[in-house]
């Protein structure tokens, strides 16, 4: 590195989920909860302070938050940053994305200039991934999301990041942003509170709305607010089964049979819903199409047509060299628009921020995956606009669009309104059910030519997996590491003749064993399988929060005392071959004959 460097880490302070309450009145009660540093945040401390020392510069780290939040500015200090910079007051209660990234923005930009500014990938509690993207596109920054590997030659960072079930490799300029991957370094971590204490307090500086400017700050300067909110308490049996191995695997297939969980959803439920038909000369519902992922564009083009048919309006399909046109129409586009000339995300924002000036669509929505939510986080920045990050569902309501969000793990779901002209909105893969496709004409077709701005080089991809394979499996298998690397040959044969995917726990992929978009807890993937079979896994709340939405649990492993059991519905204390030597061609024979 030729000079020394100044580099901000932005750090947030939450929840512990586990330690999460609710009121009466469905809202999250913050008095006497345990705090801690977000996890992706103690990355970019560590790596910030990394950079900093090899540069012989200097390590500032950003907190917005309330009094207590200093906490986590002292650690970060503790730990070897050089000054912390508190942003509070109370005019900032109420923040959503939009107002945390203006806020953290205007922050930068007072004590700043930074060559360098990292942040989490995203915050564990909310897991939107949308405030490093649009601070990123507020300061004119270039950016880049989920960096695992990262090497500084000169004035050029390149990295290697992790994006859901692929890794690109890519390079950039300072001055540059980046968040952080979980595996990208050990996190900053001090956990003694007494050491925080001997942080001298002079290398603090707080920040107050007056200082960062007029506002409006907070809840009144935020385009989305939270209605209703409901809470997803994850009951179970906490059956476990006794008896000979035959008795234990019958109790299993008693459970599924009663809940009739190997019973095709279409045959439960009737046939699935159409595409409706739509086209009509009122509101537009645009859908960001991601380049191949067909499955999610098709939930989101039959969900666009759904909302579209309810306000007399019309479907447009968005994206990067989009000529599958009749396929987009059955899955509910009435009109595409394809833009040519470009691939990075920065770019596919500034072309949907121009194309939405002009046609002002009612809502735009795109996949809750990596390039969705660096893409929609973008626009929404420069338009002002309401976004809500991670859909479980849309309505539309008084002609208003409303996306429920899971929060805290997924302990609850709230709605999420928007005031702004133009509503925007991530949904999760795999929780929209997919509509019977629609005779299709050919939609009207546009082709928009855009010349490449984006200061980001990218210099390779390589998709390792298919997540959405993992996302919309009936039945999903999660490997812990009682499942030893030999017998995953044997494993696959199970999974294969059930019919089920494959997830593991983090410490598995850690090894290796799995790829990291196999990763199911609470910095993986959230799934909702009809049924989530644990094997050898101890069921660590970090884990099983990534599950909470599956239909049914069934628990095998050999520790009778092991968590994994007080989440399940149906648990078996056994060797796991045994179990599935047993249960495997139970399940098959009921799968087929459904």
């Amino acid at each position: 590195m030729s000079r020394p460097l100044r580099i901000a880490a932005l750090v947030k302070q939450i929840p512990k989920i586990e330690a999460m309450a609710l009121g009466p009145d469905g809202r999250l009660q913050r008095e006497g909860l345990e705090l801690h540093m977000n996890d992706y945040c103690r990355r970019a401390v560590a790596k910030g302070h990394e950079l900093a020392q090899a540069s012989g510069g200097t390590l500032t780290v950003i907190t917005l938050g309330p009094p207590s939040a200093e906490n986590v500015l002292r650690e970060a200090i503790a730990f070897g940053a050089d000054e912390g910079i508190h942003v509070t007051d109370p005019a900032f209660a109420g923040s959503d994305t939009w107002a945390t990234a203006r806020a953290l923005s205007a922050a930068i930009e007072a004590v700043g200039p930074f060559d360098l500014v990292l942040l989490g990938r995203n915050s564990v509690d909310a897991d939107t991934g949308q405030v490093p993207p649009q601070i990123a596109s507020m300061l004119g920054l270039p950016f880049l999301t989920g960096v695992r590997e990262l090497s500084l030659e000169g004035e050029t960072v390149r990295v290697r990041l992790e994006h859901d079930d692929e890794w690109v490799d890519a390079e950039v300029d300072l001055p540059a942003m980046l968040s952080c991957a979980e595996r990208l370094c050990d996190p900053c971590k001090i956990k003694d509170p007494a050491v925080w204490a001997t942080v001298d307090a002079s290398r603090i500086r707080t920040l107050s709305a007056a200082d960062l400017g007029a506002g409006p700050w907070g809840q009144d300067g935020s385009p989305t607010r939270v209605g209703d909110v409901r809470t997803l308490a994850a009951t179970r049996q906490q059956q476990v089964a006794d008896g000979t191995l035959e008795e234990k695997v019958q109790a299993i297939m008693d459970v599924l049979e009663d809940r009739a969980v190997l019973v095709p959803a279409s045959a439960d439920d009737g046939p699935p819903e159409a595409v409706p038909a739509t086209g009509g000369d009122g509101q537009i519902v645009a859908v960001m199409v991601e380049p191949d992922r067909d499955r999610i564009s098709r939930e989101l083009l039959g969900a666009a047509a759904h909302l579209a048919s309810e306000l007399g309006g019309r479907v447009v399909a968005f994206g990067p060299e989009l000529d599958e046109l009749e396929q987009l129409g059955s899955w509910g586009a009435d009109e595409v628009v394809s833009i040519t000339g470009v691939t990075a995300e920065e770019d596919v924002a500034g072309g949907l921020v121009d194309w939405a000036r002009t046609t002002a669509p009612w809502a735009v929505i795109a996949p809750g995956t990596a390039w969705g939510r660096d893409v929609l986080s973008r626009a929404a920045a420069v338009l002002e606009a309401g976004l809500t990050g991670d859909a479980v569902d849309l309505e539309a309501r008084d002609g208003r669009l409303v996306a429920w969000k899971p929060a805290f793990g997924g302990a609850l779901v709230a709605e999420i309104h928007c005031s702004s002209p133009i509503q925007m909105a991530t949904v999760r893969a795999g929780i929209i059910p997919l509509r019977t496709p629609r005779p299709s004409g050919s939609p009207r077709h546009t082709v928009v030519e855009l010349q490449p701005t984006s200061r980001v080089r990218i210099l390779g991809r390589e998709r390792e997996d298919d997540s959405e394979e993992m996302a919309t499996a009936d039945v999903v298998i999660g490997v812990g590491l009682g499942v030893a690397l030999d017998d995953y040959p044997l494993l696959r044969d199970h999974a294969e003749r059930m019919g089920a995917a494959l997830c593991a726990t983090r410490k598995v992929t850690d090894l290796g064993w799995m790829p990291r978009a196999r990763q199911v807890g609470i910095t993986g993937h959230s799934i909702s399988p009809r049924l989530f079979i644990s094997l050898g896994s101890s069921g660590k709340f970090n884990h099983t929060v990534g599950i909470r939405g599956a239909g049914t649990v069934v628990a095998v492993n050999t520790d009778a005392e092991a968590p994994i059991f007080g989440f399940s519905d149906i648990g078996v204390v056994d060797d796991w071959k045994a179990v599935l030597e047993e249960l495997t061609p139970r399940v098959e024979r009921a799968r087929k004959s459904s």
